[in-house]
């Protein structure tokens, strides 16, 4: 359960990079929007695009496996934008959350930010997270 946590503040702290580093890309704290509200929104946010990555994802992956052969893996690049848009849109019908101004710049560059940031930030993370 720890590592589940550990990867959720993960994934909200390269998504809250992520809005830093990139235009287009912003998130919409719920009001009252203060500190807390920011923070958790990012959290919710982090946790949405967990279960969209895990469950879309992952099944769009295996369908779609002789086009990652094909295109040596670049498909992943347009998979992942699209799951950002997914997550923009499914953050959008709560009030608040992600929103990505365009597919081609904001979500294919977003999306290429979001996945190194956060691999980074587990790479760094990775001696203070315990291993059953």
């Amino acid at each position: 359960m720890s590592r589940l946590l550990v990867r959720l503040v993960i994934n909200a702290i390269a998504l809250w990079l992520t809005t830093l580093i990139v235009p287009g890309v912003t998130v919409t704290a719920f009001p009252p929007g203060d500190t807390l509200a920011v923070v958790l929104t990012y959290l919710l946010v982090a946790l949405i695009f967990g279960v969209v990555n895990g469950v879309i994802g992952n099944f769009i992956r295996i369908v779609a496996f002789p086009i990652y052969i094909l295109t040596l893996g670049l498909i992943a690049l347009v998979v992942n934008a699209l799951l950002l848009l997914l997550v923009s849109w499914i953050s959008g019908l709560l009030g608040f959350g992600l929103h990505v101004d365009s597919f081609l710049w904001a979500g294919v560059l977003g999306a290429l930010v979001l996945a190194l940031l956060s691999w980074l930030i587990g790479i760094v993370l990775r001696p203070f997270v315990k291993t059953r």
